[in-house]
């Protein structure tokens, strides 16, 4: 499998390239840089390291991916970055490294970040993840799967995002948004849950009744969240809604708070 890269790419005679990819004009791959076979950058695409990515990764024009992180305390240390196979990056992407020795931020697969998204330092992303055009992480932010973050939101340093959560356009995240649910809003709050994402992925009625279930009991009734939460884990569920209940259970940050209730509800 043939490897094409332009005459006019500039690549650091430590980067390792993977067979089969393309390398177009303009390209820029610096020293320890890892590229898994079939990947694709068009133009003008920077990745630098150290870093390590998987297979058929495809990289838009303009993007810079690998760059030491932006926090203040980084004083050169050796940190990296890994990114999982099928990804694609858009126009003007930025994914940083992490800031402590040792340290990296982790991309999973098959995700679309789509242009002038960024990935801040120590970030931990899913798979299957979907960022519309300027979705902001700041640093540390833990995004689990199937997640989907508005174009122009922002995320709050140490923030995490639930399993298949829903972030609308525009949003200002700064608490943790449980898994299942749709947040929005300058700072966002909970509206209700991700009803037509869990629909699409199959969740059976029953399921989704559950889960509506567990969301009225710590948003809709007036109560403590922890409170809340205690009195659904007493009951030892199983499957969605123990994952939601140990969600909220374990932030640190505390969660989104309730917002204007859902038609759906």
């Amino acid at each position: 499998m043939s490897t094409l890269i332009h005459p006019t790419a500039i690549i650091d005679p430590t980067a390792v390239i993977g067979d089969g990819c393309e390398v177009g004009p303009y390209c820029i791959i610096g020293a320890g840089v890892e590229l898994g076979p079939q990947c694709w950058l068009q133009h003008h695409v920077t990745l630098m390291g150290p870093s390590r990515f998987g297979a058929h990764n495809r990289f838009y024009a303009y993007g810079s991916i690998g760059q030491q992180t932006q926090d203040l305390k980084y004083r050169g240390e050796p940190t990296g970055l890994e990114v999982g196979e099928g990804n694609t990056f858009r126009e003007f992407c930025t994914v940083h490294r992490a800031t402590s020795i040792g340290e990296c931020t982790r991309i999973g697969s098959h995700n679309h970040f789509l242009s002038y998204v960024h990935i801040a330092h120590d970030c931990v992303v899913g798979n299957h993840v979907i960022f519309s055009n300027n979705g902001t992480l700041a640093g540390h932010v833990t995004v689990e799967d199937h997640v989907i973050l508005g174009g122009l939101s922002a995320v709050h340093q140490f923030c995490r995002l639930g399993a298949r959560s829903m972030i609308g356009g525009c949003s200002k995240v700064v608490q943790d948004v449980p898994p299942y649910c749709i947040a929005d809003g300058n700072p966002a709050r909970a509206r209700g849950l991700n009803l037509v994402g869990l629909q699409r992925a199959g969740f059976a009625q029953e399921e989704i009744h559950a889960l509506r279930h567990a969301f009225r009991a710590v948003y809709r009734q007036g109560r403590n969240t922890s409170e809340a939460v205690a009195e659904l884990q007493a009951g030892r569920p199983q499957g969605h809604v123990a994952a939601f209940a140990d969600f909220i259970a374990s932030s640190k940050r505390g969660v989104v708070v309730g917002g204007r209730q859902q038609q759906e509800d």
